[in-house]
C-alpha cells in the first residue's frame, strides 16, 4: 500500500467565509473521487487546522501500490478537481508519498 499526504496553505488573500467555501469544494471535490479511481483505497480531506497549524487544509489518501498513485495523478476526474477546485486557491503545497510496510 502506498499513502499519499498533500498539506496545502491558501492564497494569502483568502479568509473567513471565502476560505472555508474553498476548503468545503477540495474537500467535496476530491473525497468525491472515492470509488471512481483504479486503485484508490481510502480518501480523506481535513479542513479544521488546530491553531498551532502552519497549514490551512491536508489530503490523506491510500492506494493499492505506487502504479495506482500515479495513475490517480493522471486521471481526467482528478485533473479536472486539481485545476478548478485546488491550484487557483493555493500559494503552497507539500508532498509526502511513502510504501507502508506490511
Amino acid at each position: 500500500m502506498v499513502r499519499h499526504v498533500i498539506v496545502w496553505k491558501l492564497k494569502d488573500e483568502y479568509s473567513g467565509e471565502k476560505a472555508a467555501e474553498i476548503k468545503a469544494g477540495i474537500k467535496e471535490g476530491l473525497e468525491g473521487l472515492s470509488g471512481k479511481i483504479p486503485g484508490l483505497k481510502k480518501i480523506s480531506v481535513y479542513t479544521e487546522p488546530l491553531a498551532s497549524s502552519n497549514s490551512d487544509l491536508m489530503l490523506d489518501s491510500l492506494f493499492e501500490d505506487e502504479g495506482s498513485l500515479k495513475g490517480y495523478s493522471v486521471n481526467p476526474l482528478h485533473v479536472d478537481i486539481a485545476d478548478n477546485k485546488v491550484r487557483p486557491f493555493v500559494a503552497q503545497r507539500s508532498c509526502l508519498d511513502f510504501e507502508i510496510p506490511n
